[in-house]
């Protein structure tokens, strides 16, 4: 008789691992099945985590270059050693993985690698080299996340025409990249290559960059990336890529049709969006509901129309985020565990981690307009801040949405140097139901950029000191 379980992740991602490992903590015996040869989804290997380690490579890069003499730091020219700094990518995600296998054995996780099968109820088949085993197990947790969006009629190669996967790997700088699409990833990548000497042009086909967060943060920020070096083609797409021998021509029309334009490059790189992963995985046999654009549908406990399983993450609705996936998996080992796990779906933050970062919580000022909520804005600039004045970072501002009854947050959105840290404080006070006269009223310390989040929340009621 086989090994029997209590739950079984199919998928060993951000939500996978997270809930395997609270299911361990919570007395479940827990089984996890991955795909891949390495543990840690999408994101730690090649996705958020190898991103972040050129994007920080990347920014020094260009800082040691043009900004340290006006620290009185001089130094000579900066020359790029791309395999050094591919290598220290590698090197970030082999630790990171390695972690993920520490803390299974930690938590006397069983790990079984091949491409997991709901093959009936409560059985998983795992299919590895030539050889297939069936779990027994009480419960299945699908975890398998997403992969990248394809454009159709443009194929991906991974060597010219890149996908977000390719796009970490490039073995040289490209002179002329083109970026399909003016989301967060491409946005993120594309500032990569910029800095490391690409032209970039960005083809997207809304009229704006950043679908989804705040129209004010959004043009600003595109004003920013314009200054420094980023090319904008909005309202356009690419219909069309031919490979030659001198490179790539790359087919772009307006949206709505019109006259087309053929532009050169050395590499494109489709960046359009993802969608959930769920191929292979014998959801319509065992009789699982879908939903629109491939999604498994759940209720509000995460549990699928078939009783003993459930599915998270990037599979599911909501923003196809890692820490939405976390929080989904904590949650869903608690019920599991016969306890009450939630998520706050209000209050997952967002973040772009270019140079400067954007980061957003909550509703945007479109969202509350739509929703015929009265509210209050305060807004304030880093050009007044102290600290960024020292660190000759005074692009960006922070700015508070809050309801002009009650003055409870509602949404806070920020572009500045290390936003995506500052954001976490206004993600603290709205999941308690803060106002802006709480954040007020907080003492920050000084000098820090932080204070601008202070002085944001005393400009909703025109209270602010520095400006």
């Amino acid at each position: 008789m086989s090994e029997q379980f209590d739950v079984t992740v199919i998928g060993s991602g951000p939500g996978g691992y997270v809930c395997a490992i609270r299911c361990a903590q919570l007395g479940l015996k827990t089984a996890v099945v991955e795909k891949s040869p390495t543990y840690g989804g999408t994101c730690l290997n090649i996705g958020c985590i190898p991103s972040k380690a050129l994007l920080h490579a990347s920014e020094l890069f260009e800082e040691a270059g043009h900004d340290f003499a006006n620290l009185g730091i001089k130094i000579p020219k900066p020359k790029l050693d791309l395999p050094v700094m591919m290598q220290h990518k590698t090197d970030t995600i082999e630790a990171n993985t390695k972690g993920i296998e520490f803390l299974f054995k930690k938590n006397k996780i069983t790990g079984f690698k091949g491409t997991g099968k709901i093959v009936g109820p409560g059985r998983v088949e795992v299919q590895g080299e030539g050889e297939s085993q069936v779990i027994e197990t009480k419960n299945i947790v699908i975890a398998t996340g997403s992969d990248v969006a394809r454009l159709p009629g443009i194929e991906i190669d991974e060597e010219t025409v890149v996908s977000s996967t390719g796009a970490l790997e490039l073995t040289k700088v490209p002179k002329h990249m083109i970026l399909v699409g003016g989301g967060v990833i491409g946005l993120e990548l594309g500032s990569v290559w910029r800095r490391l000497g690409a032209e970039v042009t960005v083809v997207e086909f809304l009229d704006r960059i950043l679908p989804g967060m705040d129209g004010d943060i959004a043009k600003n920020f595109q004003r920013m990336l314009k200054k420094q070096g980023m090319t904008f083609k909005l309202s356009k797409k690419v219909t069309g890529v031919e490979k030659q021998k001198s490179g790539l021509k790359v087919t772009v029309e307006p949206a709505k049709g019109g006259d087309a334009e053929v532009l050169d490059a050395d590499v494109v790189l489709v960046a359009i969006g993802r969608v959930p992963y769920t191929e292979g995985l014998g959801l319509e046999e065992a009789g699982v509901t879908m939903g629109a654009r491939g999604m498994v549908e759940i209720n509000d406990h995460f549990q699928t129309n078939v009783e003993g399983i459930y599915a998270i993450g990037d599979v599911v609705r909501g923003p196809m985020l890692a820490h939405k996936g976390e929080d989904e998996g904590m949650a869903v080992a608690e019920i599991i565990a016969g306890q009450s796990g939630h998520v706050n779906y209000d209050v997952i933050p967002g973040v772009v981690y270019t140079m400067p970062e954007v980061a957003s919580v909550g509703k945007t000022e479109e969202e509350l307009k739509e929703a015929g909520i009265e509210y209050k804005v305060g807004k304030f600039p880093f050009t007044a801040n102290g600290r960024a004045k020292s660190m000759r970072k005074t692009d960006g501002f922070v700015k508070v949405l809050a309801d002009a009854t009650t003055d409870r947050v509602l949404g806070v959105h920020i572009i500045a140097a290390a936003a995506g840290e500052m954001i976490h404080e206004a993600a603290v006070l709205m999941e308690f139901g803060g106002s802006s006269e709480d954040l007020a009223r907080t003492c920050h310390a000084h000098p820090t950029l932080s204070e601008a989040v202070k002085e944001a929340a005393l400009g909703v009621e025109g209270r602010t000191i520095h400006i």
